[in-house]
């Protein structure tokens, strides 16, 4: 009987020790393994930054965007350099990603300088170059109309290059129209070294237009980028068309589609195809108080006319003729050109925006294929077909 009760308080002895086991081990922390040891704490991650260009990146392309990230951490400084000029970006909401906001310079090494501090609040740094790629070329561009211009409604847009474009698709991806009212247009290239953008009717009046030309960086072709970008802002004018039918000897001005203002007119020789006023819809292209003509072989070198507004660069333009009085109205003898009387050139000339359409009917001769803006002598499908896209 002493034993068995032995036994028993051995027993619940054992079962004490067993609970207090349990209790340390719920509320003391780390348990104990077998072995003794106990269980290691989690160390928290460490921050890593990574970047793109990686650092030393060579001839990387200066239209990439610089990217710099950041995991099990937060950014806390980026600066991306050149001769000491910092490149401008922004860092997330959220910390995780640094990006450039300007476009890299042609052959340039830029120096990495990031910080991060991780999850385990330990700093991290990344520190490195890259170098942008160097051209064999660079292909400067030009834009018109410029910025501020006020043109008539069958201004292009052109955009001109020094040198040839051999990829002319990539050229034209980086050129953008913006309208303030929607307008149908479309790209066409008329040589290896000129673009036009026109709109397959007259442009509305009164909007205004913004054109892009991001090039710089863009690669033409044959080892040739684009030298810079170059932008434009201008605004369309008043309706304004003028309308000639040269067996009427009458040049009619039209104002937002009704007659404004009607003049007697001489145009080109009838009887002389190679003398006649071309068809063909035209655009005033200059503005001049005074327009020196020579044209040795018809005999005449060193002659001075008033209020010319010159409508292509084949010959033709719109232009004061008081020495020819006898024949405006009457009958069309000129050279090509259209005669007016002296006070009815001034009047049109004073009216006249670069950009107004001039539309010729009537004539034998077609309309010159050698003229700078010739753009409205293709009907649209024509026009469509010259883009590179």
């Amino acid at each position: 009987m002493i034993e068995r009760r032995m036994v028993f308080k051995a027993a619940l002895a054992a079962g004490a020790a067993v609970f207090v086991a349990a209790c340390s081990s719920e509320n003391g922390g780390n348990a104990t393994v077998p072995g003794g040891g106990r269980n290691p704490v989690p160390e928290q991650p460490q921050a890593k930054i990574t970047a793109q260009p990686a650092v030393d990146a060579k001839d990387v392309a200066v239209r990439t965007p610089v990217v710099v990230k950041v995991t099990e951490g937060k950014l806390t400084d980026v600066k991306v350099t050149a001769d000491g000029k910092a490149v401008g970006g922004a860092t997330s909401a959220d910390g995780l990603t640094w990006t450039s906001s300007e476009t890299l310079v042609y052959s340039k090494t830029y120096t990495y300088a990031a910080k991060a501090v991780g999850a385990d609040n330990k700093p991290v740094e990344l520190n490195g170059t890259f170098t942008t790629f160097k051209p064999a070329k660079q292909i400067r561009a030009t834009l018109n109309p410029a910025d501020r211009a006020e043109v008539g409604v069958a201004m292009p847009i052109s955009v001109k290059f020094a040198s040839a474009v051999q990829d002319r698709a990539a050229a034209e991806k980086a050129l953008t129209v913006k309208t303030s009212k929607n307008v149908e247009g479309a790209w066409a290239w008329l040589s290896d070294t000129q673009v036009d953008w026109r709109p397959k009717d007259y442009w509305p009046s009164n909007i205004e237009v913004n054109v892009g030309a991001k090039l710089y960086g863009v690669d033409l072709g044959g080892g040739s980028f684009g030298k810079a970008d170059v932008t434009s802002k201008f605004t369309i004018g008043r309706n304004q068309v003028v309308k000639i039918n040269t067996p009427e000897h009458r040049m009619n001005v039209y104002r937002g589609g009704s007659v404004h203002k009607t003049y007697p007119c001489s145009n080109g020789l009838d009887s002389v195809t190679d003398r006649n006023t071309p068809n063909g819809t035209y655009i005033v292209m200059t503005r001049e108080a005074t327009a020196r003509f020579d044209n040795a072989r018809y005999g005449y070198t060193n002659v001075n006319k008033k209020w010319a507004c010159r409508i292509s660069n084949h010959g033709e333009y719109i232009h004061e003729n008081q020495d020819n009085a006898g024949a405006i109205g009457r009958t069309n003898n000129s050279h090509g050109c259209v005669n007016l009387l002296e006070s009815d050139a001034k009047d049109y000339y004073d009216s006249a925006l670069i950009g107004d359409p001039v539309e010729i009917t009537g004539s034998n001769l077609a309309g010159p294929i050698n003229s700078d803006v010739r753009d409205w002598l293709f009907d649209w499908k024509s026009w469509q077909s010259k883009s590179a896209l």
